[in-house]
């Protein structure tokens, strides 16, 4: 096969235009050798000369070319429709095909297509090209490696005035996008002309934003829709609910009415889990939950007070700092809360009341992150203060395991999709750290300052930084969800122990408070017992003595008097009576049993 290539060139770029012709060969100059130059020669005996062993190189700088992307969007319209026939009127459209399926023509292009179609289908169901081989297999090596990541890209604010990265969501189809929301939430500091923008980041372009978002107020909360990407949704420091559809552009397509909304600013919303795919929520620290649909956002659908007294005055309620919603559970959601408790709610309780099912007080602070484990939901991950903690819905008194207390405080925290027992903390000092529990419990994986697999953290000055980080920490590793329930289930045990016996302390300590009184008044009654026994005793045995020495008078009266008796006979009497004496005792001793 014959392999031509074919260049396209200006003529005008191969400059002057060379003319070439045969001709005879010329000497233009001829140098005859001169022997006096040789008497000239001086020779060097021995030289010496460099060699270098290795390869001769140059460097060379190039400026390359700057390549831009712009993203921009296709509208799908309808067509193959004659002029005649509108394709928003349902009765031509029928009319049409009707017309068109009696063609014989018609037929025999479907019979034609038909065999055509059925050969790709069968190709299809033969081979997947798309197919994932070993995915089953769950078993993997543990990697030697050390734990490393990578900065993959760099997202900064586009604004002179910059602004905190407050909420990162990732696009739920394959996660080739970043929804990030900006604000300032530094309480009436918010810098003069600072935008209220927020961004959609693709992750292959990071300088300039595929689309920007524009609110009424600056958004503190940004959620994609997991049924449908092209919307989203977002709360705002004003404590307003928003809602995008990127196919419309960059303004707002619903927004909830002052009047019916949060009073501070809103600090989680989540989608719910809905046929519709438009039902969602929204907590704030005005101490309100309220149930939303995007379709009429006029008003929330439902309300729920964070009143733990069980009151419903709004006055006692509790802020909302972190929501927790998981699909497989529909009916419990959590709420971390400014004061340092997580509420365990039931959506599904008759009142308002029933609705807040538990506690779980353990923090200092305001709980900042609240997320369960995606592989064991009845585990959950808290940050607030300076720990992170991982507690059980079996034990609510205590949690069953936490980090240790960092210098700086932490802001965030996340589990990791693929591993069981690996999260990701967040600190006030700009350091991320990466805990494996099954590996080590005391100190962090891995930890990285200002720096599935990839890893996107916001910072204060608006910058957006996306992680990958190594094969160790994002592939599942051997048995590891078998030693994740074991620990989990170990700990959750110890806990129930540890406030069993505390419980139990407790107990004792509230029965001893309550009967101080009581042992006094039981101490005298027994002093008083004592003083009684002792001076019955004393008495019966004064009658006793009585009667024996009125016995031994007696007898001493009515036989005759005996001659001089001898010691040994004085000893033996003495001994009698002290015999009498103590058979007497032990008769006092058992009429007292």
């Amino acid at each position: 096969m014959e392999i031509v290539y074919v260049y396209v060139k200006k003529r005008s770029e191969f400059g002057k235009q060379c003319n070439f012709s045969d001709r005879q060969a010329e000497l233009n100059i001829d140098i005859m050798p001169n022997p006096e130059l040789a008497e000239q020669f001086v020779e060097r005996n021995p030289v010496d000369t460099g060699i270098q062993c290795s390869i001769s190189m140059s460097e060379h700088e190039a400026n390359s070319e700057r390549f831009e992307m712009e993203t921009r969007g296709v509208n799908h319209v309808e067509g193959g429709w004659p002029k005649d026939v509108n394709p928003l009127e349902l009765e031509q459209t029928i009319r049409f095909r009707k017309k068109v399926e009696k063609d014989e023509n018609y037929v025999n292009a479907i019979m034609q297509l038909g065999s055509i179609m059925e050969h790709c289908i069968k190709q299809n169901n033969a081979i997947d090209i798309y197919e994932e081989y070993f995915n089953d297999e769950e078993a993997m090596e543990v990697m030697e490696e050390d734990p490393s990541a990578k900065t993959i890209n760099v997202f900064r604010d586009p604004q002179e005035i910059k602004r905190a990265a407050t909420h990162l969501s990732w696009h739920p189809d394959g996660n080739r996008k970043l929804a990030v929301a900006y604000s300032c939430l530094d309480f009436q500091r918010a810098p003069v002309g600072m935008s209220s923008d927020s961004y959609i980041w693709d992750l292959e372009n990071p300088n300039k934003p595929e689309l920007a978002l524009k609110p009424s107020s600056p958004l503190v909360t940004l959620e994609f829709n997991p049924k449908d990407s092209h919307v989203l949704l977002g709360g705002c420091y004003n404590g307003q609910i928003a809602c995008w559809d990127t196919r419309k552009g960059s303004l707002v397509a619903e927004l909830s009415t002052i009047e019916s909304s949060h009073r501070d600013p809103v600090y989680g919303t989540i989608w719910l889990q809905s046929k519709t795919g438009t039902e969602c929520f929204s907590a704030s620290t005005d101490g309100q939950v309220m149930w939303w649909d995007i379709r009429k956002m006029s008003e929330p659908t439902e309300v729920v007070i964070l009143d733990i007294t069980k009151k419903e005055q709004l006055e006692n309620a509790l802020g909302a700092i972190s929501l927790e919603f998981e699909s497989t559970l529909p009916t419990k959601f959590m709420v971390g809360t400014e004061q340092g408790i997580v509420i365990s709610c039931n959506r599904k309780a008759k009142t308002s009341a029933e609705k807040i099912v538990c506690t779980f007080p353990g923090h200092h602070g305001p709980i900042y992150a609240l997320q369960r484990n995606p592989f064991y939901p009845k585990n959950f991950l808290t940050v607030g203060d300076w720990t992170a903690r991982i507690w059980s819905e079996d034990s609510r008194e205590s949690s069953i395991m936490w980090t240790k207390y960092h210098m700086a405080y932490l802001t965030d925290a996340a589990w990791s999709p693929v591993r069981p027992t690996v999260f990701f903390t967040t600190r006030m000092d700009g350091t991320l750290d990466i805990w494996d529990f099954m590996f080590e419990q005391c100190d962090p994986t891995l930890s990285l300052k200002d720096n599935g697999c990839l890893i996107a953290c916001g910072s204060q000055l608006g910058t957006t930084t996306l992680l990958e980080v190594s094969p160790g920490l994002s592939t599942l590793q051997r048995n590891e969800k078998n030693v994740a329930s074991s620990m989990f289930e170990r700990e959750t045990r110890r806990e129930k122990i540890l406030e069993a016996r505390h419980r139990e302390m407790r107990l004792k300590e509230k029965g001893k408070a309550e009967g101080r009184d009581e042992e006094q008044t039981d101490e005298e009654l027994a002093v008083d017992l004592e003083a009684l026994v002792s001076k019955a005793e004393e008495e019966f045995f004064d009658i006793i003595f009585a009667e024996l020495k009125k016995k031994e008078a007696d007898a001493i009266k009515l036989t005759p008097v005996p001659q001089q008796p001898s010691p040994e006979e004085d000893q033996v009497v003495e001994e009698g009576e002290e015999a009498a004496g103590e058979e007497g005792d032990e008769e006092v001793e058992e009429d007292l049993a």
